[in-house]
């Protein structure tokens, strides 16, 4: 395999490959990846700090587990939808506006039982922003390229 920066990356490499995206998507992208990154550590993090509490309350760390459990499956399914995302998948598209969704609802469930910090709100804000980059004209033309098979992207 070549060092060159024309080489046609592959494998590991090539998940991180931004070229020829517009510029709205490639912001996009890295904020659903990353975010998918950290909300998949935080679960797995959570589900065994969640391991103590069952010496203490072993009801409570079973709802505890299970939901690190659902943080760390919702991480990784963001990191699969951008990846799709970033190739023009439509349906990967449709999937991050579902989640930008979910994290509204959980916001105000979280405002409505006045418990926790309030931080869904921030997770909200940042995943309108990415999901509002998702459906700027540049994006759109992108996914209509895509669908029509004429993306220049690797």
């Amino acid at each position: 395999m070549s060092n060159s920066p024309s080489a046609p990356r592959s494998g590991f490499a090539r998940m991180f490959l931004v070229t020829g995206l517009p510029t709205e998507l490639k912001v996009s992208f890295w904020i659903w990846f990353v975010g998918g990154i950290l909300g998949l550590l935080g679960g797995m993090l959570g589900m065994l700090a969640s391991l103590v509490l069952f010496a203490a309350a072993p009801g409570a760390a079973t709802l505890v587990l299970l939901l690190m459990l659902l943080a760390a499956a919702v991480g990784a399914a963001q990191i699969v939808l951008a990846l799709a995302m970033k190739d023009g998948k439509r349906w990967a598209r449709l999937g991050l506006t579902a989640l930008t969704g979910a994290t509204l609802v959980l916001a105000v469930a979280n405002a409505m039982m006045g418990v926790g910090q309030g931080g869904n709100w921030g997770t909200f804000v940042i995943s309108l922003a990415a999901t509002v980059l998702l459906w700027l004209p540049n994006s759109q033309a992108f996914f209509a390229a895509a669908r029509s098979g004429n993306t220049s992207s690797e």
